[in-house]
């Protein structure tokens, strides 16, 4: 069974070559997602946020950029930045919950600005 860290790091590959059917596979299949909109149940609401995130974030010239990263037990912490064509994102931040080799919840947060 994969670890809370192994999870992660294939999360983060698979979000960083926009493998949307890869970084689903790292969900439970009722996983909650919170977000600042409200929560996403279960990996059809979840898949249609990546759909949009790897719309904004394949852009060509956007760059991503890791700036803290903590695993303990089943919990993982992230922080990070980005910019894309659209969007500045001051700060962005993820925590997990991993239970059984797959995510069960996660929240997100950022602070984004529009560029235009």
């Amino acid at each position: 069974m994969a670890s809370t860290k192994d999870v992660l790091d294939h999360h983060m590959q698979c979000f960083d070559a926009g493998d949307l059917s890869g970084i689903l596979s790292d969900y439970a299949q009722d996983a909650v997602l919170f977000t600042p909109n409200g929560p996403l149940k279960g990996t059809d609401a979840i898949r249609s946020l990546f759909q949009a995130i790897f719309a904004e974030f394949g852009k060509a010239g956007t760059t991503f950029s890791m700036t803290q990263q903590t695993v303990e037990g089943e919990f993982a912490y992230i922080v990070w930045t980005a910019e894309t064509s659209n969007n500045v994102y001051d700060m962005g931040t993820d925590t997990f919950v991993v239970r059984n080799g797959k995510i069960v919840a996660q929240s997100f947060a950022c602070k984004m600005t529009p560029k235009h």
